[in-house]
């Protein structure tokens, strides 16, 4: 059974800076794609940024320029440093991974909350 286990989500001051992980832990194949996702109050869950085992990456154009996304691949893991957050950046974030075989796994989601 694979899962993945976020981190790093909390309350910040806008103009401030989270970093959030994930990990997989399980019998997971070779990881091809991870991303992390997001969905806010009334909102479709949408992309945030995603990344490929051959290190091409892509962002949402909301977060371009702030959010970074990286990974660990003997970890299994993957990361979100989001900085110069905005209230409008408030949501519950979840990540995602696809194995090679095509199998997608999603973690359960950490709260982030932008807020003066």
């Amino acid at each position: 059974q694979v899962q993945l286990v976020e981190s790093g989500g909390g309350l910040v001051q806008p103009g401030g800076s989270l970093r959030l992980s994930c990990a997989a832990s399980g019998r997971i194949f070779s990881i091809n794609a991870m991303g992390w996702y997001r969905q806010g109050p009334g909102k479709e869950r949408e992309l945030v940024a995603g990344t490929t085992s051959g290190g091409s990456t892509n962002y949402a154009d909301s977060v371009k320029g702030r959010f970074t996304i990286s990974r660990d691949n003997a970890k299994n893991t993957v990361y979100l440093q989001m900085n110069s957050l905005k209230p409008e950046d408030t949501a519950v974030y979840y990540c995602y991974f696809r194995d090679v075989p095509g199998r997608g796994y999603w973690g359960q989601g950490t709260q982030v909350t932008v807020s003066s």
